[in-house]
């Protein structure tokens, strides 16, 4: 059974950093691209990053790019989430998710990763 465990999350000021982490149990890690996803208060989730298998390839939101970094550690099974100055309008709960298809027109959609975290909450106050 595919587990995904979100950790890092809290309360920060605008501004400041978070990591947040991903350890992944259940599947063959290293042959998955991992995502993070975001969802605030009344909007749909979001695409925010993701990582291929290899960890060689990085896919950014717009919205963050420049200011969050996604990372692997395959041998630990866990995926990370680097974010740096934080914004007020980054307040949401986070996501991870993991797929093993390599269908790059699809990495931003939600729809293509069939396993969730149970997401981790950040808010980011002005």
């Amino acid at each position: 059974q595919v587990q995904l465990v979100e950790s890092g999350g809290g309360l920060v000021q605008a501004g400041e950093g978070l990591r947040l982490s991903c350890a992944a149990s259940g599947l063959a890690f290293r042959t998955y691209t991992m995502g993070w996803f975001r969802q605030a208060p009344g909007k749909e989730r979001e695409f925010v990053a993701a990582i291929r298998r290899n960890g060689g390839y990085t896919y950014y939101a717009d919205s963050v790019k420049g200011r969050f970094t996604i990372s692997r550690d395959n041998a630990q099974n866990t995926v990370y989430l680097e974010m740096d100055s934080l914004r007020p309008e980054d307040t949401a709960v986070y996501y991870c998710a993991a797929t093993n298809r390599e269908i790059l027109s699809t990495i931003r959609i939600s729809t293509a990763y069939p396993h969730w975290g149970q997401g981790t909450q950040v808010t980011v106050s002005s």
